[in-house]
């Protein structure tokens, strides 16, 4: 295991003496900041670990020649705390060297649509993504709307944010899914108990070394923003709809005022599904037409 810790740390150190070359190109230098992030925890573990180690013999060192009585009794009490530190710091080396998911230090893309229910289920909705959004800010993570489609009671028909932050992914990767409550909806007069139902999905966000579009692949147009969730509704064609084409997935945004903009946030969430997508081939789990 150590034989593969000091690897890990030589390779960190090469990746950040790389990282300071000026000549570095874009990409690789995307692709190595990228890897030095996956590697910078364990390493920093690993190094704690070495320095405690040494501690340890320090104090075993004073013990051999210490004669004081107290002194030796308050060194031996060091010494256990160092050593139970020491065993803490080398399960948690264990733990870091086991395969990891590739997506988890990712920004996200967090979409939540309502399902059964009605209105109530856009209500839940709304509730979810309130709940997402004080996670965030818990962990200061940032939180950008990129499409929101409103229902007429104020809640959400569907929502799809940018969740930006340290290890965003792997904290949020297991809310994926069907979530249900049962609840005495704020609309019901009776006090009727109502079931309602959202889809949650959370995709890794993709960059440029992870999926590379075609623009001829895409059918990209334009429109008038309109109903509920066009914030921005106006006289100008600033909604984008984007179709891509070989595998039928359509992305659309109106939030925004500028077609540009919406453009660029439909891309950045068709990046995302079309990652997803391509992990799920690989794993078996999705098999294209």
């Amino acid at each position: 295991m150590f034989a593969k810790l000091d690897d890990v740390v030589k390779r960190f150190e090469a990746i950040e003496n790389e990282l300071f070359k000026h000549d570095l190109a874009n990409q690789d230098r995307m692709a190595l900041a990228k890897e030095r992030a996956s590697l910078e925890e364990l390493v920093s573990v690993y190094r704690q670990y070495l320095l405690k180690g040494r501690t340890i013999d320090e104090t075993k060192e004073m013990l051999k020649e210490e004669t004081d009585p107290a002194i030796k009794e308050l060194a031996k009490e060091e010494l256990n705390d160092l050593n139970a530190e020491l065993e803490s710091l080398k399960q948690r080396l264990t733990v870091l060297l086991l395969p990891k998911d590739p997506n988890d230090a990712k920004n996200v893309i967090l979409e939540i649509r309502a399902g059964i229910g009605g209105e109530e289920a856009s209500l839940f909705a709304y509730d979810l993504f309130r709940m997402y959004q004080r996670y965030a800010e818990n962990n200061r993570w940032q939180v950008e709307q990129l499409s929101v489609s409103l229902s007429a009671n104020g809640g959400f028909r569907e929502v799809v944010a940018l969740v930006s932050g340290t290890n965003v992914y792997s904290n949020l990767k297991f809310e994926r899914g069907v979530h249900r409550v049962q609840r005495v909806p704020a609309t019901e007069s009776q006090g009727r108990v109502h079931t309602s139902a959202c889809t949650v999905a959370v995709l890794p966000e993709a960059d440029d070394i992870d999926i590379k579009i075609d623009l001829n692949d895409l059918d990209i147009s334009a429109y008038r923003a309109s109903g509920a969730g066009g914030q921005h509704v106006n006289t100008t064609d600033s909604a984008v709809r984007i179709v891509h084409k070989p595998t039928g997935l359509t992305v659309e945004c109106q939030d925004e005022r500028s077609q540009h903009k919406n453009k660029d946030r439909a891309l950045k969430i068709l990046s995302a599904r079309l990652l997803e997508r391509a992990e799920e081939e690989q794993r078996g789990l999705f098999t294209a037409d």
